[in-house]
This record gives structure tokens, sequence and C-alpha cells, in this order.
């Protein structure tokens, strides 16, 4: 019986890959615990859109990652804080960082893609480090002013 793997399977190869097994091996394990589907023209051809479709998500993902990049490269993020005798009040972190992001320039990123080694609590310019994802790094130039 030849059967469409949905998922890798250590034994018998990758996900996309169309093999020849015993009938009892596909009906009672693979296709049961959802590994491969029965291949049939209509599921690999469902099976080429859904990877065509996959990889353009993944392709517009790297693009929009791309342009946070650039963007996020050219702009000096300015977060104001009240003065204290020896820097600022308090401490900027990765929520105040991402909030002025979003607030100021419309862009949206989780603040666990954000690299800060420990709070900023000095006035000043400091360098952050993003992880925007599939590699994508950028380095975020975060301005702490006092009132």
């Amino acid at each position: 019986m030849k059967v469409l793997l949905v998922k890798d399977v250590k034994t018998l190869g990758n996900a996309g890959e169309i093999k020849e097994v015993k009938d009892g091996y596909a009906q009672n394990f693979l296709i049961k615990k959802g590994l491969a589907k029965l291949a049939t023209t209509e599921v690999i051809e469902q099976w080429k859109v859904d990877e065509a479709q996959k990889a353009q998500m993944l392709k517009d993902e790297i693009e929009q990652f791309q342009n946070y990049k650039k963007q996020l490269e050219n702009i000096t993020v300015v977060i104001t804080k009240k003065a204290a005798p020896v820097g600022i009040q308090g401490s900027v972190g990765k929520e105040d960082i991402v909030e002025k992001l979003k607030s100021a320039y419309n862009i949206d990123i989780d603040k666990k893609s954000l690299e800060l080694k420990k709070a900023i609590k000095t006035t000043g310019i400091h360098d952050v480090d993003a992880k925007l994802g599939h590699g994508i790094h950028a380095n975020i130039r975060v301005e702490v002013v006092s009132e």
C-alpha cells in the first residue's frame, strides 16, 4: 500500500515522501496515529498545495521581519523617565520598549524577542538586540531621557 507521510517517521522516512508499506502497518499504525495518509492522487495534490501555501507564508513572514529590521535600525526609541539623584527613577525594561515601539512607530514585536541583559537604569543611548525570527536580528537604539 502506498502512503504519503504527513510527519517524519524515524524508521521510514520524512514528511512529504511517498512510501510503499505493508497494508497492516499502514492501516493499523501510520494512518491510525496520523503519521501518514493513503496516497491517492487527491491527497498528493492537496499536500502539494498545502506545502506551497506554507512556503509562501514563510516567505511573507521573512519579508515582514526584514522590513521590521530596516525600520528598527533607522529609528531611535526615546523613553522619558523621571529624574533621580543618580540616573532615573525605576528602570526601562522590555515592556517599556515594546510599548513605545507599538505606540510611536506601529511596530508590534514580542517582548521575549528583545535581548536585554539587565534593565536600563541610566540616561543615554543604549543598544538592544531584537531577535525577530528566522535568524534575523535588529539592533534597536534606545535613548533614555530624564524629565
